[in-house]
């Protein structure tokens, strides 16, 4: 009887357990995996809620979807609250505020503006009404689970609606507003809530110790460099490194260094939809740099080339507004990048069209002495070596000779002067 108490006193105080996740940025693949990861955690735990800090400008409609698909398929109840104030939880960050059981706030927030975007393009009418249908519907659903304003909600798509906590609270697109999460977790103790799936649950979240989720090396790597800007600079960092490498065969850091960067700049762009017309003009831009160097255009290929290179950047990713590489970044990089290529492959270009200064070729016209006398065959001293000899004129020992042709090991060779 005493083991059975204890057993059911320890599986409570296990239960008294928040795990806090926080979605601080733009919302991508990578935030997909740290959440799933989170709710699973939050389940082997068995833990009384899951909080989803929110904090984001919006992200992807593919990832907001994998984010509520697992938000609504949880078994852990989960709390979503904006925070801190001065935050926002705007476009795709309103999908997940809304998914969640228990959608909060803090005061000086805002939410919605949910209206899709594709990036660098114009949507015809169309289009566009396909997409708001599209996203719409998905919402509605979501909402109308939760027992919350449908109309209102879909107004954040149809009409880019936008909300602070307190016109959310009022129109009943959020459950509460909290000054804090301590308050938060308090105020929420011992409510009923409606599961997804229709059930009533009853949390238990007063007294309960919020335990923040901790990524994965992979995950907090990713994270931190999955800004498409920084991604971007880690590209072209990693590329001119190995083109040094490269020009100059050898020096073994610039490679090294460039290779890594390289790769997290892959790393980081490849969990974001690439455009490969932007990915094409990045190419191009390069391309240009090299011709640049080989043919005098005036500087015409450079510019092209730089302009291709801003272009290909700005076109790189195709995503929403926020995934954009920044005009600035771009500028910043693509500059600096085509001044830097264009500066190497002139010399590499000047450097092939050189004299060579190794190999027989080398010896013809140099000037040797003759250390025997050449009649007509004998031994002549260049540049440290001695060499076999031979002249069709008598060279007496200790005369000047000129070197006319290198056969094998053998040189011919002339009187100088004659």
């Amino acid at each position: 009887m005493r083991i059975a108490l204890l057993l059911g006193l320890a599986m409570c105080a296990q239960a008294q357990r928040v795990i806090a996740v926080n979605v601080d940025g733009i919302i991508h693949p990578v935030t997909v995996e740290i959440i799933g990861h989170a709710i699973e955690e939050a389940s082997a735990r068995n833990a009384s809620a899951i909080l989803l800090r929110l904090n984001t400008p919006g992200g992807l409609v593919d990832s907001s979807r994998e984010i509520t698909a697992k938000i609504v398929a949880s078994r852990v109840p989960v709390i979503a609250y904006v925070t801190p104030s001065g935050g926002r939880a705007a476009s795709a960050g309103f999908f997940l505020l809304e998914a969640s059981d228990v959608a909060a706030m803090s005061p000086g927030t805002n939410t919605g503006a949910a209206s899709p975007v594709l990036m660098n393009q114009e949507m015809d009418a169309v289009m566009r009404h396909k997409i708001e249908n599209d996203v719409s519907a998905w919402l509605r659903s979501t909402v109308l689970k939760r027992g919350r304003n449908v109309e209102l909600a879909e107004s954040t798509v149809r009409e880019a609606k936008a909300f602070t906590e307190k016109e959310a609270l009022d129109n009943h697109l959020i459950d509460r507003i909290a000054p804090d999460e301590r308050a938060l977790l308090a105020g929420l103790d011992g409510v009923s809530i409606k599961r997804f799936n229709g059930s009533e649950e009853v949390l238990h979240t007063g007294r309960a110790e919020v335990v923040d989720y901790k990524p994965t090396l992979r995950e907090r790597i990713i994270a931190s460099i999955a800004d498409p800007n920084i991604g971007f600079i880690l590209l072209v960092l990693g590329a001119l490194g190995i083109y040094v490498e490269f020009s100059a065969p050898g020096l073994i850091f610039p490679g090294v260094a460039g290779g890594i960067l390289a790769l997290l700049g892959l790393s980081a762009l490849t969990v974001l939809p690439i455009n490969w017309v932007g990915a094409a003009l990045l190419i191009l831009g390069v391309s240009l740099f090299v011709l640049e160097a080989k043919f005098a255009s005036h500087g015409i290929l450079g510019i092209g080339g730089t302009v291709a290179m801003v272009l290909g950047a700005m076109l790189l990713i195709d995503g929403p507004p926020e995934m954009r590489i920044h005009l600035s970044t771009a500028l910043a990089v693509s500059v600096p990048f085509a001044l830097i290529t264009m500066f190497l492959v002139s010399l590499v270009i000047r450097a092939r069209a050189n004299k060579a200064v190794m190999g027989t070729d080398t010896l013809v016209n140099q000037i040797a002495e003759a250390r025997t006398a050449l009649t007509p065959f004998g031994t002549v001293f260049l540049q440290g070596e001695y060499w076999n000899a031979e002249s069709e004129v008598p060279v007496e020992k200790g005369g000047e000779v000129r070197v006319v042709s290198v056969e094998g090991l053998k040189l011919h060779v002339s009187p100088v002067g004659k």
